[in-house]
């Protein structure tokens, strides 16, 4: 599929569903390409849809299914618009640092490919209330599913995970306690976490 060049052609390609519950222009909204007037587009489509198949099916469903509607914060981001977000500190890091991250279209530099989102689960919010309780979903998250990395943020313990075909199962968080959960060779990384999550409902596919 190449880079659509209409309006008609921007409506085709959100159309393309990555799986049961989730299209692809549930992921193309950007406060940063809204508000700055850049379009938010994939340059490969076909790319940015077959990693973003691979979150949603492998990741996002089982979630969605288990805890109910997710809210998506921030998705797909195009070259273009993470390059501008990084030069103007606009929380996006490198477009180096991100591709196969939230620049679904873009291979690292392994060649690897790749998709994060950002999202909030109303679950959590609804259910947990102390600041570090964020560590609750992140365990069980690292129990039950294949993420490759996941970043916590204070604002409604909004996350971002990613789904890579190497994935690395880092955790790190910028709330208390800040810094990295676990990651491989820490000795928390292994075994059965399900103190942290015991009242959470059962992974539902």
């Amino acid at each position: 599929m190449r880079k659509p060049n209409s309006m008609k052609g921007l409506e085709d390609l959100g159309r393309v569903r990555l799986s049961q519950n989730f299209f692809l222009r549930d992921f193309l909204h950007s406060e940063i390409a809204d508000f700055h007037r850049i379009p938010n587009i994939p340059e490969d489509p076909d790319l940015a849809i077959e990693a973003g198949k691979r979150l949603c099916e492998e990741l996002l469903e089982p979630l969605e299914a288990t805890f109910g509607r997710l809210h998506i914060r921030s998705g797909y981001r195009s070259p273009t618009v993470n390059r501008f977000g990084n030069e103007n500190k606009l929380n996006c890091s490198t477009n180096a640092a991100t591709s196969a991250h939230h620049i679904w279209d873009m291979r690292d530099f392994d060649g690897c490919m790749g998709a994060a989102v950002c999202i909030a689960v109303p679950w959590m919010i609804d259910h947990y209330h102390d600041e570090s309780d964020w560590q609750r979903l992140a365990w069980w998250i690292h129990d039950h599913l294949p993420y490759a990395s996941l970043c916590f943020f204070p604002k409604l313990w909004a996350f971002n995970i990613q789904w890579h075909e190497r994935p690395k199962r880092v955790i790190q968080s910028y709330i208390s306690p800040r810094g990295i959960l676990t990651k491989p060779g820490m000795a928390n990384w292994k075994g059965d976490h399900s103190e942290w999550y015991g009242n959470f409902p059962s992974l539902k596919r």
